[in-house]
């Protein structure tokens, strides 16, 4: 069954808290009663990118579980608001613990599709397949880092969908490939930091990269804010 991406459950979730919104203030519809379980939209987005990463990244999204299932419980009465704040404290404190522990070093991989996910923590991944695809990466408040120097595009263009929020987000590729970036930066950016080929042999700048003006490797697209994309060699 083919998974549903990150960015498109992230804008679905957009898109209905935006209508609701809407509704309010245009005076159509009274939605307090609705919004008042927003909090919840939030600890379903996080139990769902638990499950998407085979609970491979758990102390990101956990933290959004107990903070925002805490703020629900709250906005329903449940709870005290004097609980909020220690709840929040004890939570980023057991994350940075959880995160420490559980760290381990790069990860190896050979799929031809990659999906990764840092939600208030890190993560990084080597993959070597000789018939990379492409896949997906999310960094929400973290950093996503992939090293593809050792991969091939049996079928090109590979296409890696990323979506960075208050992040960073890091791609190596092999010298030579053809990058194209499709990516819509907002108060971000999205550069190719890839050191320029000279021309010639003799000295001279402004070279390109072989294979440019063909069809590209790899196409990175997505989204960025208060955050930044970078592509490596």
């Amino acid at each position: 069954m083919k998974r549903i991406s990150y960015q498109i459950i992230i804008g679905t979730i957009l898109l209905i808290l935006g209508v609701l919104l809407l509704l309010r203030a245009a005076g159509i519809y009274d939605t307090g009663t609705l919004l008042i379980y927003a909090p919840s939209v939030i600890v379903l987005f996080a139990i769902i990118t638990l499950i998407k990463s085979d609970f491979r990244s758990v102390s990101g999204p956990l933290i959004l579980i107990v903070i925002f299932g805490t703020l629900q419980a709250v906005a329903l009465g449940l709870a005290s608001s004097d609980i909020i704040l220690p709840v929040i404290i004890i939570a980023v404190g057991l994350g940075f613990i959880f995160n420490r522990i559980r760290r381990p070093s790069i990860r190896e991989r050979v799929t031809d599709k990659v999906e990764m996910m840092a939600v208030l923590g890190g993560v990084e991944s080597r993959n070597s397949s000789k018939s990379f695809r492409g896949g997906e990466m999310l960094a929400i408040f973290g950093g996503a880092e992939l090293d593809l120097r050792d991969a091939q595009v049996h079928d090109p263009p590979a296409e890696i969908q990323v979506f960075t929020l208050f992040g960073g987000t890091e791609i190596r590729v092999p010298e030579g490939w053809n990058v194209r970036m499709t990516v819509l930066p907002v108060l971000g950016g999205a550069e190719d930091e890839r050191r320029r080929p000279r021309a010639g042999g003799d000295g001279a700048s402004g070279g390109s990269f072989p294979g440019s003006s063909g069809q590209p490797d790899l196409i990175v697209s997505g989204f960025v804010a208060f955050g930044g994309i970078t592509v490596k060699d």
